[in-house]
């Protein structure tokens, strides 16, 4: 298990990665500092499964993460943490 801790865009992100979790897939958790959406979360909080070998064939957690944030972020036009009155 690895601990990693990044900044992206300002926020401050937990990643635990887990290669070959359960012995049949990489897992990586993210939590922000205070609970600040993603792109990928609008919690602040993800658990997300992949194939075995995904995050070493991306450099790694840090930059297999920071890739996805930055992928998803252009998808989807994000701009950062948006207020929800209701």
């Amino acid at each position: 298990m690895e601990h990693h801790s990044i900044t992206w865009r300002g926020i401050e992100i937990a990643i635990t990665f887990t290669p070959e979790k359960f012995g049949m897939a990489d897992h990586i958790e993210l939590m922000t500092e205070g609970r600040v959406a993603l792109p990928v979360t609008e919690t602040g909080c993800r658990s997300h499964f992949l194939p075995v070998g995904t995050v070493a064939a991306h450099g790694g957690a840090v930059a297999f993460v920071s890739a996805w944030l930055d992928f998803e972020a252009e998808r989807t036009g994000w701009s950062g943490a948006q207020l929800r009155l209701f």
